[in-house]
């Protein structure tokens, strides 16, 4: 599985929800919103002044080492 800037964060959450402590890390500390889930990973750093990169690159690494 790869995670893209255009995936919803409740679709990652769904797939794996350890990668909750990534998004709070970036200071995306809203993951029980409603509206969040709905956001795209690229709107949610646009929002957050997160580079969009940065935290894929995470995630990706996170979810290739399970």
């Amino acid at each position: 599985m790869t995670i893209t800037k255009d995936m919803t964060i409740g679709q990652i959450l769904d797939l794996d929800p350890s990668t909750a402590t990534f998004f709070m890390q970036m200071g995306m500390h809203c993951l029980g919103c409603p509206a969040s889930r709905g956001e795209s990973v690229e709107d949610a750093c646009a929002v957050h002044g997160v580079s969009v990169n940065e935290l894929l690159d995470k995630l990706n690494a996170h979810v290739a080492g399970k």
